[in-house]
């Protein structure tokens, strides 16, 4: 699964009569499921047409029951059951089915004492379809309604009764009735269609082994795209593809058609084995914020998958790195599968991964690699926390599942990956994923499942615990480095922010020091060591950049660093970047220092390297920790620094203006444009992007780049306010064109205009209006400063509606929408009127907790540092 994902509630064993197992709320499982009971098969018969609210199925399981009770623990959520019966030796008998939690636990009562052995339980049911992407949802998109399944982490129990928990893998029978004329799509292979009145029915072949967070429903009156992957050496035959997305998309399905097959290929070779399903569905949703890897049925945001001819580089390497990372998952995580919850971060730290280097692979001219290390050096800001867990966690109660799902488990896990691999050498890691896959497949494993195939590869015991000190603990290692002659002293220590006191911790780091084009690597698993200097020149502590640590350095070190940033590679780049940022959060270096880094980097041909500190001075800008005095010197310094940039690389806001740039630079002229617009505010280009926006909204649709058109709209709602504001929220919701539509949305929401906020807050009620399109709305409204505190009070008012079934996408960011805020009392106005909210809700408390807190850090760094802030921006004039 797929930035920015479960439940398994218990069967109990029951010994006495029925009557006895009254249970209380302190006493029902809270987690994974007791050793009662385990599914070996399902048969799923729904009937789905989505303009309707509700949908019916019946659902029949069966069960090995391992010991003699009267009852089970089971799930399902909001299903009215309108009958329910078990098939035991032979014989039919009705059961009770109740739903115990909101979160979905439910105990099935047999009425009698049941042995051991087989048993056939049915379910007969309706269930509302869900609004957000939880559970089997429909949505309508221009006249017609659709419908697709999310059931990562714990909404497969919202479509049908089961045993919801990813240690279960059974084979799955599914079969869709729906309209005559819809397209209708699971796991497996169509194998026939039968008239059911005045429906059709779907029939599909049984699936391989899944669990059901796996399964897949989508149904409605898509446009599809057939095609196949050619035979590989991996593979004898072709491989079936197909691309779904709703009619709004039927004519942006040729690039995925075009590269689907291609990322299989790359991804075949890596794993040394052919795609593990008999077909594959690449799928597009509306409101999907990332994407989900059901076994050969891909579901996608639609901005991810469908790409138009105009795409920007951005866009591409979305697409490359989300399709990759989701297609890799068909082997890490639905071939093999976790045991339970607590394992998932290996499914997507390893997915990460791959997402990032078979994306390189499948476009090198994209860059798509380099923003694996920035994704990593960003979740260090959120591990440096004292709130926080370690990637590799316990997982006891289903309301923690969600918090598995972040930056720690795709930035930081996917580093460690990276970091194990680079350091066992790639065909060694190579030979433990392969054998890892051969030793169970379509089966499950946990995470020393997977060290051990590594350990067994590397014939290295030592990978194992430099991999489990980052794994099996919380935090981020800084790597002190200090000078004696031609040797270093380096001492390893926790990175803590300014204020923060943390708890000491160490690890096996794969330390690697490059000086000039000599590298010194060595496992540091010593708080201290010395190592002897590779070369002579300039010191870079993160070779590569490839290491999840932090580096310092003397001031003469730092320097002639610096000095060195125009010709960095781009990971060793956004490593000199996050060290230096880090050590101005903990206190330490200076304000001067970053200014000169940002002069040096922007020199950088890399379009990350190049932007990232112009980026990072925009955030202390908005945060308030640049002091209003020293504002206008800020935008002379962005304007000095990236005026001749665009300069030297020329501006056109037009439709392939500079197609025959390179990827990277096109992503370069974008990104500093849009700092130019915000950062700079450049008159002369805020009213080139206005005018051109204008046209586009005027009918001319070559007259601005897409690119652009979100700087554009936020430019015109600036300069003409609410009724501009409102007229546009009316053609966003109008539009059939996804991209347009969430453009335009966004810019209205990220305003910072209190008249607007409060119009959208408390008067735009709007049918059309998607439930994930108001929380960005409120997401955009909370960002700013001028805005921030309506978002509080609505969010305060509504969390329980705005959370409620939100799914994992939406319910997991509700917390961090504050994160921008940067003041005490905005913390303590926060933990007072949110934090009942969160707790009641069950969703995204750790998330809270780290949002408080990130907020309380700044306001210390603000403090403490913002007069020196304000003194070198002045000073720099």
């Amino acid at each position: 699964m797929r930035p920015a994902l479960l439940s398994a509630f218990a069967f109990l064993l029951a010994t006495a009569p029925m009557a006895a197992h009254a249970q209380t709320a302190q006493t029902l499982p809270t987690g994974k499921l007791p050793d009662t009971a385990a599914p070996t098969a399902y048969r799923l018969s729904l009937t789905i047409l989505p303009s309707q609210q509700r949908f019916s199925g019946h659902t029949s399981i069966d069960v090995d029951v391992k010991r003699t009770t009267t009852m089970l623990y089971m799930h399902g959520r909001d299903l009215k059951v309108s009958k329910a019966t078990a098939i035991i030796g032979g014989q039919t008998f009705p059961v009770s089915f109740k739903q115990l939690t909101p979160l979905g636990l439910a105990r099935l009562d047999f009425g009698r004492r049941v042995q051991p052995g087989k048993v056939t339980l049915n379910f007969t049911y309706t269930a509302p379809f869900g609004t957000g992407a939880a559970g089997l949802y429909h949505v309508k998109v221009g006249d017609q309604w659709y419908s697709w399944t999310q059931f990562e982490s714990i909404d497969a129990r919202a479509a049908f009764p089961s045993f919801d928990e990813p240690g279960f893998k059974t084979p799955f029978t599914v079969s869709l009735t729906t309209k005559p004329g819809f397209t209708a799509v699971s796991n497996a292979p169509q194998v026939s269609t039968k008239q059911d009145g005045a429906l059709v029915t779907h029939i599909f072949e049984p699936t391989k082994p899944l669990p059901t967070y796996l399964v897949a429903f989508v149904v409605g009156p898509f446009a599809t795209a057939k095609t196949e992957a050619a035979p590989t050496p991996e593979r004898k035959e072709p491989l079936p593809v197909g691309i779904v997305g709703t009619q709004a998309n039927k004519d942006k399905l040729e690039f995925a058609k075009e590269n689907t097959g291609k990322i299989v290929d790359l991804l075949e070779k890596y794993f040394g084995e052919a795609f593990p399903f008999p077909k594959l569905d690449q799928i597009g949703s509306p409101i999907m914020g990332g994407a989900m890897e059901n076994a050969g049925a891909d579901i996608y945001g639609d901005n991810i998958l469908f790409l138009g001819p105009d795409a920007s580089t951005a866009q591409k390497q979305e697409f490359g790195m989300v399709v990759a990372h989701e297609l890799s998952h068909q082997w890490f995580g639905d071939l093999v599968t976790p045991k339970w919850w607590d394992d998932i971060w290996l499914n997507e730290s390893f997915a990460n991964w791959m997402g990032y280097r078979i994306g390189n692979e499948w476009r090198p001219d994209l860059n798509i690699g380099i923003n694996a290390k920035a994704e990593a050096f960003s979740a260090m800001q959120l591990d440096a926390l004292k709130a926080g867990r370690p990637i590799h966690g316990k997982i006891t109660h289903d309301a923690d599942i969600n918090s598995a799902f972040d930056q720690i488990t795709y930035g930081k896990g996917g580093q460690v990956v990276a970091m194990i691999a680079a350091y066992m050498g790639d065909k060694k890691f190579q030979a433990g994923v392969r054998l890892h896959l051969k030793r169970h497949a379509y089966g499950n494993a946990s995470t020393d499942d997977f060290f051990k195939s590594l350990a067994d590869a590397a014939g290295d015991p030592r990978v194992l615990a430099a991999m489990k000190s980052f794994v099996d603990q919380q935090g981020v290692p800084v790597v002190t480095l200090r000078r004696d002659g031609n040797k270093l002293t380096a001492t390893q220590a926790r990175y803590h922010y300014l204020g923060s006191t943390l708890k000491p911790e160490s690890w096996g780091i794969p330390l690697c020091i490059r000086q000039g084009d000599q590298r010194n690597c060595t496992l540091m698993d010593k708080q201290q060591m010395n190592i002897t200097l590779p070369g002579t020149g300039a010191i870079m502590p993160n070779a590569g950049g490839t290491g999840y640590y932090r580096f310092d350095l003397d001031p003469t070190d730092w320097q002639a660093l610096i000095a060195t940033a125009p010709k960095l590679v781009p990971g060793e780049a956004l490593a000199l970047d996050d060290s230096a940022w880090a050590d101005f959060y903990a206190g330490k270096g200076t304000v001067q220092r970053l200014v000169t880094l940002t002069r040096e980097m922007a020199q950088n041909p890399d379009s990350n390297a190049a932007i990232d500190n112009g980026l990072r001075f925009a955030r202390i800008a908005g945060q308030g920790i640049v002091p209003d005095s020293a504002m206008p010197a800020y935008h002379r310094m962005i304007e000095r620094i990236y005026g001749p940039l665009l300069k030297q690389l020329g501006f056109d806001p037009k439709p392939g203006a500079f197609s025959d740039d390179s990827p990277d630079r096109q992503k370069l002229r974008q990104a500093v444009v849009a700092l130019m617009i915000s950062g700079a505010k450049d008159d002369a280009l805020r009213g080139q992007i206005v005018q051109a926006t204008q046209a586009y909204l005027e009918g001319q649709t070559d007259a601005i780049d897409e690119s652009y058109l979100g700087a554009g709209l936020g430019v015109l709602i600036e300069q003409k306010g609410l009724d501009f504001a409102k007229s546009l929220a009316d053609r966003a919701l109008s539009s059939d064109d996804s991209e347009f539509r969430s453009t335009a949305l966004a810019a209205i929401g990220n305003s910072g205009n209190p008249e607007i906020a409060k119009w959208l807050i408390n008067d735009f009620s709007d049918p059309r209006l998607r439930k994930t399109e108001m929380l960005d709305l409120i997401g955009g409204i909370a960002r700013s400063s001028q805005t921030r505190q309506l978002a509080l009070d609505y969010l305060s008012t509504n969390f329980d509606t705005i959370a409620r079934n939100a799914g994992i996408f939406a319910a997991i960011r509700i917390p961090s929408l504050f994160a921008g805020a940067c003041s005490m009392q905005q913390a303590d106005t926060l933990d007072e009127k949110l934090r009942p909210k969160v707790q009641a809700a069950n969703v995204g408390m750790l998330g809270f907790d780290r949002t408080v807190e990130a907020i309380r850090v700044c306001a210390r760094v603000k403090a403490a540092r913002a007069q020196e802030v304000g003194q070198a921006l002045n000073a720099a004039e």
